[in-house]
């Protein structure tokens, strides 16, 4: 494979690292060849050991050979005689080196594959390790980013809940001194003032419900897009990402507490805004001597 031992073959993708499918085909394909290297090898290790016996074999019969007299032939008998065991043992001589030249050839390929199935072997595993920790590592990056952005976006929320709080307070209470500053005036005047108060303080009431909904809606999306990008994180990022929504979720109920108890201090201002008016209407209708049902 080219990517042994070099620049790696496999392709990558964006914020993953390898293709997972790329990298178990490759490891598949040099395991194979790896089976195959080693049966080769195996082989030729029989082949050594077969070549070896043979050798052992023919030098244990030519040691066991009775030696040869020629003294009952001719002179030329014999020096022909002498001329073939010549060559014979040359001969042997060469297959026995011949076949130790084999054996030790056979004996380097062998241990040359075997060398090479483990370098094949050594690389894929880097690879895929290499491949296993950039994966983890674009995942970790990504899971710390989105918590990052769901912890901003929590704190925008919870600033502007904040900001709306204290808004509305300032209102109530701008509103509350200017119906204690004008509770003495009494008249037509006074009364409808005291009634556009009361129109005004609903009005802002309805607002203020209807944008302490609006916040309590969006700190609920943060929460969903949050669970559901923990969701899609690994185990450990899950395990953070539950706790910052633990969080959001906390800070949203503490949100609705403080809405409701503001929106429970505006009821009551309400009624005791009504319970003024009708105190005035009483004392409307005493100054002037109308009945209080005009």
């Amino acid at each position: 494979m080219s990517g042994i031992g070099g620049t790696s073959a496999f392709d990558l993708v964006w914020g993953r690292g390898y293709r997972p499918a790329q990298v178990d085909g490759a490891v598949a394909e040099l395991d194979a060849e790896l089976r195959e290297a080693r049966r080769r090898a195996g082989e030729l290790d029989a082949v050594v050991a077969e070549t070896a016996a043979e050798a052992e074999r023919l030098r244990e019969h030519a040691a066991g050979l009775p030696p040869q007299r020629y003294e009952e032939l001719g002179a030329r008998a014999q020096r022909i005689l002498a001329l073939a065991e010549e060559e014979a043992e040359a001969l042997r001589a060469q297959a026995v080196a011949d076949a130790g030249k084999l054996a030790e050839e056979a004996r380097q390929e062998a241990a040359g594959l075997r060398d090479a199935a483990q370098a094949a072997g050594d690389a894929v595993r880097a690879d895929a390790d290499a491949w296993a920790e950039k994966t983890l590592g674009a995942a970790r990056e990504s899971a710390e980013a989105e918590r990052a952005a769901a912890r901003e976006e929590a704190g925008r929320v919870r600033d502007e809940g904040a900001a709306v709080l204290r808004a509305v307070r300032e209102r109530g209470e701008r509103l509350f001194a200017e119906q204690r500053r004008k509770h003495g005036e009494i008249g037509e005047a006074a009364e409808r003032e005291a009634a556009g108060r009361e129109a005004a303080l609903t009005g802002e009431h309805d607002r203020l419900l209807a944008a302490a909904g609006e916040r309590l809606a969006a700190a609920e999306r943060v929460r969903a897009e949050a669970a559901e990008q923990a969701r899609r994180t690994d185990e450990e990022a899950s395990a953070r990402a539950d706790d910052l929504l633990g969080q959001a979720r906390r800070e949203a109920q503490r949100t609705e507490r403080e809405t409701e108890r503001l929106l429970r201090e505006h009821e009551s201002a309400a009624e005791e805004m009504r319970a003024h008016m009708a105190h005035v209407r009483s004392s409307l209708a005493a100054l002037t001597g109308r009945g209080a049902e005009e």
